[in-house]
């Protein structure tokens, strides 16, 4: 009898394992997915993206964090490139996000030059105010505010021969006001309910370059959209003795405004905040995890990897301070304990139109449940 209970429990824990690995893969397809369109600052994806998982909030049985609903909106400025992005060099047309970028700042401009070569890697359109860089790889991100040029770096791989001249018709339209949600809910505690336990992942990325390309962000964040959102439903079927609460971020890539935002205007005492986990890039982690703010909250490391180790989880733990690197920074410069870990290893795609699910292995997304869990429980001993 005890054979087959045991039996039973293990059959139990793999099937619940492949559940998650299964409902990982489909956060992270749906999440990257062209109707999201980055789920950035043009087709609404950033707005889609926001329902969506408001949406899952409720459906899992957690509560909104304000009166109204799980939506926490601000609004910033932001640069966008919702039209043309056609680029010619010698004559030859470049296909946007694979061969070029445009920089984040750049101006409209539709023209025809000339390229001077200032050095081994810059080329000038001085008439035009055009600015061309050649990179080993491009990365992109997002600006809020508008240069009086337009610069643009292509691939080393895309270019045959010295660029000598430049065809362009690129538009950019500049959002004043840009209208933004955190996504806000809670699973109350059962015994210590004003205790709370904060897990945050932001969920916007880059959005799209022209009406043709936009950039998936797997890793960065659909990741830790759906790690986040994977212990959501879990602490909505087991409620903990303290509150647990969670935050889906927007505007972390333009400069980690949302959680900016949610500090200054807080849904929740700061005060009461026991301890916050935010975790971006949670799609690999074959070579373990780094984690932020270790060096100032030294027991609670050595407590995350006591638990790492005994679940013999990931392969290292690795030791990091400060930094503001991502949403839980201005957590920390308000006197709130928190961690910020992302994965190491694997795919190097970042920024760019390769961060796409197909080739996220997601191999240790279990290992990290299971790490978060076991921390989050020892967090309220």
């Amino acid at each position: 009898m005890k054979y087959l209970l045991s039996l039973i429990l293990i059959l139990l824990t793999k099937a619940t394992i492949a559940q998650d690995s299964i409902f990982a893969r489909r956060m992270v397809d749906t999440l990257t997915s062209k109707h999201f369109w980055g789920r950035g600052y043009t087709n609404d994806g950033m707005g889609k993206a926001a329902v969506f998982i408001a949406h899952e909030f409720k459906s899992y049985g957690l509560k909104p964090m304000s009166s109204k609903d799980f939506m926490q909106p601000f609004s910033f400025n932001v640069n966008t490139f919702p039209g043309k992005m056609e680029l010619n060099i010698n004559g030859k047309a470049l296909t946007p996000g694979r061969d070029f970028i445009v920089a984040p700042e750049s101006r409209s401009i539709k023209a025809h030059g000339n390229l001077v070569q200032q050095d081994s890697v810059t080329f000038l359109d001085v008439e035009n105010h055009i600015i061309l860089t050649v990179k080993n790889k491009l990365t992109w991100s997002i600006s809020q505010e508008v240069a009086d040029y337009t610069s643009i770096e292509i691939d080393k791989k895309a270019l045959k021969q010295v660029p000598t001249s430049i065809g362009v018709n690129i538009e950019n339209k500049f959002v004043e006001d840009f209208k933004a949600n955190n996504i806000c809910g809670v699973v109350k505690g059962t015994t210590k309910a004003d205790s709370v336990i904060v897990i945050t992942a932001h969920y916007d990325h880059l959005g799209g370059m022209g009406s043709t390309t936009y950039f998936p962000g797997a890793n960065d964040n659909a990741s830790g959209v759906s790690l986040l959102l994977s212990l959501a439903k879990h602490y909505a079927a087991y409620p903990q003795p303290y509150t647990l609460a969670f935050i889906c971020f927007a505007g972390e890539e333009a400069g980690i405004l949302g959680s900016k935002f949610f500090t200054e205007n807080p849904l929740i005492p700061l005060n009461n905040i026991k301890f916050l986990v935010n975790t971006d890039l949670a799609g690999t982690g074959e070579e373990g995890i780094t984690v932020v703010n270790a060096t100032i909250y030294p027991k609670q490391f050595e407590l995350l990897k006591q638990i790492n180790a005994q679940g013999n989880y990931l392969v290292k733990v690795v030791s990091r301070g400060k930094a503001a690197n991502s949403d839980h920074y201005w957590f920390t410069e308000k006197g709130v304990p928190a961690f910020f870990f992302y994965t190491m290893g694997g795919i190097k795609a970042y920024h760019d139109v390769f961060d796409v699910s197909k080739t996220l292995p997601l191999n240790k997304y279990n290992s990290l449940f299971k790490l978060m869990n076991r921390f989050i429980t020892a967090l309220q001993q």
